[in-house]
């Protein structure tokens, strides 16, 4: 009798499934910060459950996340959702900055000239006699199969001109 209204339409295959979702969602809070775990929207108990599961040796942590869905029931997940989305966020957004900026480097190394045109109407305030001069010595550096230090400085130059734009 203490099943919710709502359970007792549900087929046991979907209750599985959304068990697994939940699961799956405890793995990815467990894998969030102090910090960031206290910026997720969620109730003490849980938060406290998944802070636990940074000091558990790796097989109980098993147990731990079937403990962590059970929880998980009573929360209002979307709101969970909304804010480790939320969390997430800045991350990818690095990611993607970091990404583009190593195509960038790529395109400057192999499609010479009208790549560096290309990038300096992205970022007009480069400074094209150091980035050819960068992409000069890479070259050199690859065709003589040196370690790509210049390589590595043109894209620590490249980032740097990205932070500054945005």
């Amino acid at each position: 009798m203490s099943k919710k209204p709502l359970q007792e339409d549900k087929s046991r295959s979907q209750m599985k499934r959304e068990y697994g979702e939940l699961k799956d969602l405890a793995k990815q809070l467990a894998a969030l910060s102090r910090g960031q775990l206290r910026a997720v929207p969620m109730s003490d108990d849980t938060r406290d459950a998944l802070l636990a599961t940074h000091a558990m040796p790796r097989n109980a942590l098993h147990r731990q996340y079937r403990y962590l869905a059970s929880l998980l029931v009573e929360e209002d997940i979307e709101t969970i959702r909304a804010g480790l989305a939320g969390e997430l966020r800045p991350h990818s957004e690095e990611v993607d900055a970091f990404h583009e900026m190593e195509q960038w480097r790529d395109r400057l190394l192999s499609d010479g000239p009208g790549a560096l045109d290309e990038f300096v109407q992205r970022y007009p305030g480069c400074d094209l006699e150091q980035l050819r001069l960068l992409i000069k010595s890479a070259g050199k550096e690859r065709d003589l199969n040196k370690p790509p230090r210049s390589a590595r400085q043109l894209f620590r130059y490249l980032r740097q001109l990205s932070e500054t734009e945005d």
